[in-house]
């Protein structure tokens, strides 16, 4: 009851309503910027504790003294000026401290200690302060009060900071700073009422005086503008948060080079059509460019780039930006079509082509990249999001095979097409493990004299129920199933194996694809082969083509010049067919070139051919380079490379591949009767 009478008969209520109201609103800003003291990290941490700490001792001290003016003893008051001014650093510096404890673990226990330590603070801030509060009586204290207070004060902030970090949503975000306004309330009033004053005899009361009200406005003042620093600090980096949140999040969404919507956007999209009541308007075209390479190649990664800017703008507007546009990565781009209609289906897929088809302008050059279209309608091309993108896929990629075409609609031909490539992968992968695959070796002669320089290794695989599958066939589904390096070492042991079973002198020469040029321990792996088979790195010959060379130049580079290093001999393979034989020749370190069957085909028939490869076999000479023809069928075709001066030959005239026991009966030389050759030994030995 003494806590009420203090309250209601020993105040003036208007400063107990304005004490009220700093309360609230200093207990509302603490709340907020303690939360943010928990969530930091380092030195930030350290900012907002020191920012918290500023408003919630300025609220408390601001509270307590506009509530001590409105205090009326009935004598003359006095304030010290020292102790008051010790108050407020007193309020500051233990809020700070209880932020500190509360915030740097991160654990309930510790943010009740914080809360119980904030408690304590405002303790001590109130009875300083009261012994800054001078009057002219005798002052006694009832201690039951100041324990009482106590208690209350800290079991209030130990709950404040305890709950404030998980209760921030909804109706229960206040709940903290309602339990830190009771705390700092029942304090004040609690301790007041421990307040005992006698006046002495003689002197007149009157302690309240207009010099205590504009005091108490002032301090109020001066507390609204420490709090609205902080008001303002806080809202202020909320908005550069949700700032960079939203920056955050488009970058998540987003292709940092076009803008467009990326994969993640492009699925999140398509599930939310699909979901919805336009589903069956739905068509997924999924898009690659058809020269994108040769513009990068020829005018560099720069102007690439800009042809990909542009694109990706016309995409974002055609069709007035009714349809929705993706890059899914390099020159991959994925659109979902909203119509249901197929006609006019055909006509946007149409229009869409002529965007692609439309030069863009790199700086005085004009690029043209061209688009393989795929498309897939949704339900009847797939009925859930991955299976409808993925026969969008398949059919595009059916475009892109053939280059007639550059639109293709997915149909169930296409679906066989591709259960049958999986289920050719799968019965590839248990040939490899079960040892089911086997090596035929083609001759290389000389076309001089005849003499056997060495064999070619041509993988074969004969299917249990399909027969024999072409390497055409097979080692484009190992190189995109991820088996052609398991299959290459394969191809490499047993090749190095047979080999050094050989009369010396004889080389073995290996393909290598693409893929396996790319793979960093392709030298290491080469060695220890010959290590293990104990050929003789001179009797090993590493064949590569132009494809493979120029996906990488400078990794290829470094990798065939460790191969060299080790004592093995590298030949170009195909040339002629790519499109810089020329800088390749200058650019990599070659022992060998093949040229390509299709100028031996018609070196008889066309002049031109003879022409190409005169030029060929003048240039390696000119580089000290020997030449191998391939694909020699003729006697014809022969005799007229022998006249040329051509160095090695290789074809069914010379001798057809054949297993590794009918190459060991063959001899040293191969002589040309110009009878047709037999099928396992076409050439007699000499």
């Amino acid at each position: 009851m003494r806590v009420i009478t203090c309250l209601f008969t020993e105040h003036n209520l208007w400063f107990v309503l304005l004490a009220a109201i700093m309360c609230v609103v200093g207990a509302t800003i603490t709340i907020r910027l303690y939360r943010l003291v928990v969530s930091a990290q380092g030195s930030a941490r350290l900012g907002w504790a020191f920012l918290a700490a500023v408003c919630a001792g300025s609220a408390i001290w601001t509270t307590h003294f506009i509530a001590m003016l409105g205090y009326e003893p009935g004598v003359p008051v006095r304030l010290d000026s020292g102790l008051t001014i010790a108050s407020g650093l007193i309020a500051i510096a233990g809020s700070g401290a209880a932020f500190l404890i509360a915030g740097i673990h991160r654990s309930r226990i510790m943010q009740a200690l914080g809360g119980a330590a904030f408690g304590l603070t405002v303790a001590a801030m109130h009875f300083t302060g009261m012994f800054a509060y001078r009057v002219d009586g005798i002052v006694t204290w009832d201690m039951n009060y100041i324990a009482a207070s106590l208690i209350l004060s800290v079991a209030f902030g130990a709950a404040a900071l305890y709950v404030a970090p998980n209760w921030n949503g909804g109706w229960r975000a206040m709940v903290p700073a309602f339990l830190l306004v009771a705390g700092i309330v029942s304090l004040h009033f609690t301790g007041m009422a421990a307040f005992l004053v006698e006046p002495l005899a003689g002197i007149e009361p009157g302690a309240q005086s207009p010099a205590f009200t504009a005091m108490a406005i002032a301090v109020a003042i001066a507390g609204f503008l420490i709090l609205g620093t902080g008001v303002a600090t806080y809202l202020i980096e909320q908005r550069m948060r949700e700032a960079s949140e939203d920056k955050l999040r488009h970058m998540a969404l987003h292709d940092p080079l076009t803008s467009l919507p990326n994969r993640t956007s492009f699925y999140a999209r398509l599930d939310a059509r699909l979901d919805g009541p336009q589903a069956g308007e739905t068509a997924v075209a999924a898009i690659d460019l058809n020269r994108f390479k040769e513009i990068n190649d020829s005018w560099g990664h720069a102007a690439g780039d800009q042809v990909l800017i542009a694109l990706a703008e016309r995409l974002r507007k055609f069709d007035g930006g009714r349809h929705f546009a993706a890059r899914l990565g390099g020159d991959e781009f994925c659109m979902i079509l909203k119509t249901g209609d197929e006609r006019e289906l055909q006509d946007l897929v149409q229009a869409l082509e002529g965007e692609f088809n439309q030069p863009v302008q790199c700086g005085a050059l004009e690029a043209t990249a061209g688009a393989s279209i795929g498309v897939a309608i949704y339900p009847r091309d797939g009925e859930v999001r991955d299976t409808l993108v993925r026969n969008a896929d398949l059919a595009m990629y059916k475009a892109k095979a053939d280059p007639l075409t550059t639109i293709c609609f997915y149909n169930s031909e296409l679906g066989d097409a591709v259960r049958e490539r999986r289920a050719l992968a799968h019965d590839l992968r248990q040939a490899i493990e079960n040892n089911e695959l086997s090596l035929h070796y083609q001759v290389q002669t000389s076309i001089e004299t005849g003499e056997i320089r060495g064999y070619e290794a041509l993988l074969r695989w004969r299917h249990p129920v399909r027969g024999n599958i072409p390497p055409v066939q097979f080692i484009p589904l190992a190189e995109a199933n991820g088996l052609i390096l398991q299959l290459g070492d394969w191809v490499l042991r047993r090749a190095c194996l047979d080999a050094a079973a050989w009369p010396e002198g004889l080389k073995v020469a290996v393909n290598l694809s693409a893929i396996q040029l790319t793979h960093i321990g392709l030298p290491q792996q080469i060695h220890q082969v010959l290590i293990e088979t104990g050929l003789p790195p001179a009797r090993l010959e590493i064949e590569l083509t132009e494809t493979a060379l120029i996906k990488d130049k400078a990794q290829s580079l470094h990798i065939m010049r460790q191969i060299k290093a080790l004592g093995v001999s590298i030949a170009l393979d195909d040339f002629g067919t790519g499109y810089s034989s020329l800088d390749t020749l200058r650019a990599f370190p070659f022992d060998k070139i093949k040229m390509d069957k299709s100028f031996t085909d018609e070196l008889k028939t066309d002049q031109r051919s003879l022409a190409v490869v005169r030029a060929v076999l003048a240039l390696a000479k000119s580089l000290g380079i020997p030449v191998l023809a391939e694909g020699i069928e003729t006697v014809e075709q022969l005799e007229l490379l022998r006249l040329e001066h051509c160095d090695e030959g290789q074809g069914y005239l010379l001798g057809r591949p054949a297993p590794k026991d009918v190459v060991n009966r063959l001899g040293t030389r191969i002589e040309v009767s110009g009878a047709a050759p037999a099928a396992s030994a076409p050439a007699r030995r000499a």
